[in-house]
């Protein structure tokens, strides 16, 4: 297997280029983690994105080992778990990590959560151990997710590489991705299709009616509408159709009137956790 032309890449502010969109991993079960990566990397995706506490990365590991596919075609992305963010711990956690995914390096490690109602400022003690991680050549780029303006002002050092977010139609956070790209980190998205807690926005009869329009599903055209904003996007789905249909997003441009229906569903409905506020 070849690494697929037809993926867009950015390269991010350390110089790492970074495919534009990956398979996320978040609630894949042990008994489908390895059959769900397995059809996704055959259908092309070669950026993989999970995390320590998706309790699945021994199973992301063993997909790629399997796969044939060189190291050098593929990029993977892990997480520091809250838990893990004084020195000895978080070394211990990219360790383990490295373990179970089978590999001698990373490609992108995140801080999961700053985690500061728990754990106050440990995050600060983790992005230090996440600097020399990559000076050991531990990982090539390193990054955080969730962190707003008050977690990323106390960062010292290398700034972030990415940053990753909610972000979905109904809720957009356009402030806090201009922020990103004010400080040059890349803004990557998990729950793109808005499908956690609720309907998602793929339901919406604004998404369908333009996906009709289109010839497309409402998944795809929700994905391209974040692909054309210079997002990096994280389908996830264990159905290999979904799976085959979410990398199916390159043959089509939504126009800048489909854009505008797109962005006009803001309604600041956030489906996850807040960073501010989360306990864990």
């Amino acid at each position: 297997m070849s690494v697929p032309t037809n993926v867009p890449s950015i390269t991010l502010n350390d110089g790492v280029v970074i495919p534009q969109l990956g398979f996320g991993v978040w609630q894949v079960g042990a008994d489908e983690i390895v059959p769900a990566v397995a059809t996704a990397l055959e259908a092309g995706y070669r950026h993989l994105d999970t995390a320590a506490a998706y309790g699945n990365e021994d199973g992301v590991g063993k997909a790629i080992a399997e796969s044939g596919i060189a190291r050098e075609e593929l990029f993977v992305t892990t997480k520091l778990w809250n838990s893990d963010h004084k020195a000895d711990d978080a070394r211990r956690a990219i360790e383990t990590s490295l373990e179970k995914l089978g590999l001698d390096h990373l490609d992108l490690y995140l801080i999961h959560w700053p985690a500061t109602v728990k754990y106050g400022d440990a995050y600060i003690e983790a992005w230090d151990s996440m600097q020399q991680f990559k000076a050991e050549g531990l990982v090539r780029s390193i990054g955080v997710s969730n962190f707003v303006q008050q977690h990323l002002d106390k960062l010292q050092g290398t700034t972030p590489s990415v940053n990753q977010i909610e972000v979905h139609p109904t809720f957009q956070q356009r402030e806090l991705r201009e922020l990103n790209t004010s400080r040059g980190i890349t803004t990557e998205v998990y729950t793109p299709l808005g499908t956690q807690s609720q309907p998602g926005d793929i339901t919406l009869p604004e998404v369908t009616a333009l996906a009709e329009s289109v010839g497309k599903t409402p998944a795809q055209v929700v994905l391209r509408w974040h692909l054309q904003q210079g997002l990096v996007v994280f389908p996830k789905s264990v159905t290999p159709t979904r799976i085959s249909e979410n990398f199916d997003v390159f043959d089509f441009e939504l126009s800048d009137d489909q854009m505008a229906v797109l962005n006009g569903l803001d309604r600041g409905f956030r489906q996850g956790a807040d960073p501010v506020t989360a306990g864990f």
